[in-house]
């Protein structure tokens, strides 16, 4: 009898990752995953943006609205927020690879041409994922990898992970085979969503100093 599973139902990226080629390679073939379901809702796939030879890897959730129209990540007020951190920080947003740990924007919406609100995604969602992020840390090889945010951090560290208990501080674990160096701070995003600005500035500043830990580990 012919199955009539679909690959997304497998919730696995690992067939659609090709085994060389680098960057380039890797993001092509993403365009094309069927990992899991959110590739039937989203505009396209945003993979990661950077050099190969890129010192710290910064890690966020899932595209947003804006990257999930442009293709690329951390170009919506997230992003803009979090180079003007990374600039007070003392690191060059330019010198960074950025990438999440979904590759689809995963979304709700109310009806058609209403705004699409973002959505978090499952540990099933991040898992299905987690070959695309493996291969980009192979590649890439970073001195230090930057975890922005709860999912980034359950993505790569286990659903225990809790920003709270871990930001600010230099971690050192195996992740995907590999030894990093991990530094955690909240997503970019949760400092604009807080609710005035006292608490918008108190919030930005946790952010840029946790990524001075970050730019110390680094020199």
């Amino acid at each position: 009898m012919v199955s009539t599973k679909a690959p997304e139902d497998a919730y696995t990226a690992a067939p659609f990752v090709p085994e060389k080629g680098g960057l380039a390679a890797l993001r092509r073939a993403a365009a094309d995953c069927r990992g899991c379901p959110l590739h039937r809702n989203a505009t396209q796939t945003v993979f990661g943006a950077g050099n190969t030879d890129a010192r710290v890897m910064l890690v966020g959730e899932q595209p947003g609205d804006q990257e999930d129209r442009q293709g690329k990540p951390f170009v919506g007020p997230a992003g803009r927020l979090l180079d003007r951190a990374l600039g007070e920080a003392g690191m060059d947003p330019a010198d960074a690879y950025v990438t999440n740990a979904v590759k689809h924007f995963k979304f709700t919406q109310a009806e058609p041409r209403k705004r699409r609100i973002h959505k978090a995604p499952t540990l099933r969602e991040m898992t299905a994922c987690g070959p695309w992020l493996a291969a980009e840390l192979a590649i890439v090889e970073p001195e230090l990898v930057v975890i922005l945010g709860a999912t980034a951090g359950k993505a790569l560290l286990g659903s225990s992970f809790r920003v709270g208990e871990a930001r600010g501080a230099v971690l050192e674990r195996e992740i995907h085979g590999r030894p990093e160096k991990l530094v955690a701070t909240v997503h970019p995003s949760s400092v604009l969503r807080a609710q005035d600005d006292k608490d918008r500035e108190a919030a930005y500043r946790g952010l840029v100093s946790d990524l001075k830990v970050a730019a110390r580990a680094l020199s």
